[in-house]
């Protein structure tokens, strides 16, 4: 009783979810008979759902979607996790199967306003006792309703994307940001803030109602999760601007990167609007504050949205071309904390 405790209070005190899932899984494998586990990730674009693992056990060791070796790990078609596409659509809460190898599979889809956003797979080698099903359905329950609550107080209602609250908690971190007087090669990977809008929003709300506007932030907050990948991190700040933590990428990478979502949203059609396009200004973090470094993506997406819209602009090229001249950045200037 005692180390499932331990396993409670650890579980219960992380307040952001890879270090949640990690726990869990960690939690379930050490308490034994299970022999592999994975926390999945579950994400919906439109009609499509996708599946990826996050973090896993195999062969005793832990693994995690974090680290660098398992970066570019692919979402994957419902359809290659069948289990869990009948999961889905009878709205199960568990489902036990047998692998291609005779192992026991236990599903564990964790609900989320009425979609399933996250799954635990457990594989054994044999039937897992009565008791063991007992405990691990406990631990997922707790798993599950802490999730909800994290969610919550984390995430946009709207688009469920990360609050404004959860990014000042992001980049208040010791290593969030670079320092001053440092510089990166443009060829070395670094990590990337860009601020991104949504051109002419206000028309769409005048045009069309604001039901129809909701509708396209969704959808927004849709084509941002499928053109990232899940150790970046992305912030809705409110209207129609969101905000782009790209991580581990060089200059020309995070260039293309974010090109390529700009031409996905050109590209996608938008129920009853119609063509919708963003502006995106970007800028390193490595050195500044994070003020600073918020405000100089702001320029650079001010820049992109003076000069057409539908455009990536990064600041350092702009200042450097002359193009933008440097601004001293205050805390009046962007209310970040």
């Amino acid at each position: 009783m005692k180390p499932l405790l331990q396993h409670l209070v650890e579980i219960t005190g992380h307040r952001d979810h890879a270090r949640l899932e990690i726990s869990v899984i960690s939690a379930l494998h050490q308490l034994g008979e299970v022999k592999e586990i994975r926390a999945l990730e579950v994400v919906s674009i439109g009609e499509e759902t996708h599946v990826r693992p996050k973090a896993w056990i195999q062969d005793g060791k832990l693994h995690s979607i974090e680290e660098s070796e398992h970066a570019d790990l692919p979402r994957l078609p419902l359809a290659a996790y069948p289990a869990l596409g009948e999961c889905i659509q009878k709205h199960l809460s568990n489902l036990e199967t047998q692998g291609e190898a005779g192992e026991t599979e236990l599903w564990l889809p964790v609900w989320l306003h009425e979609k399933v956003v996250a799954c635990l797979e457990l594989r054994n080698d044999k039937p897992l006792s009565q008791d063991m099903l007992n405990v691990i359905h406990g631990i997922f329950h707790v798993y599950r309703n802490y999730q909800s609550l994290l969610d919550y107080s984390e995430r946009d209602a709207l688009t469920g994307l990360f609050n404004r609250k959860t990014f000042d908690a992001e980049f208040a971190r010791p290593g969030a940001t670079g320092s001053a007087g440092t510089a990166t090669p443009a060829d070395a990977p670094q990590h990337w803030l860009a601020v991104v809008d949504i051109d002419h929003f206000k028309q769409v709300n005048d045009r069309f109602g604001h039901l129809y506007g909701d509708e396209v932030l969704i959808l927004m907050a849709n084509l941002l999760r499928s053109s990232f990948r899940a150790q970046d991190r992305i912030f809705r700040f409110g209207g129609e601007e969101f905000v782009i933590l790209l991580r581990s990428a060089t200059l020309e990478t995070a260039r293309q990167i974010f090109n390529r979502f700009r031409a996905s949203v050109e590209s996608h059609a938008f129920p009853q609007v119609g063509q919708v396009t963003v502006s995106l200004g970007f800028v390193s973090t490595q050195r500044g504050t994070a003020v600073e470094i918020l405000g100089h993506a702001d320029q650079a997406l001010y820049y992109a949205k003076e000069h057409g819209r539908n455009q990536v602009c990064h600041y350092d090229e702009l200042v450097n071309s002359g193009e933008l001249a440097t601004q001293t950045v205050v805390a009046e200037d962007v209310e970040l904390f």
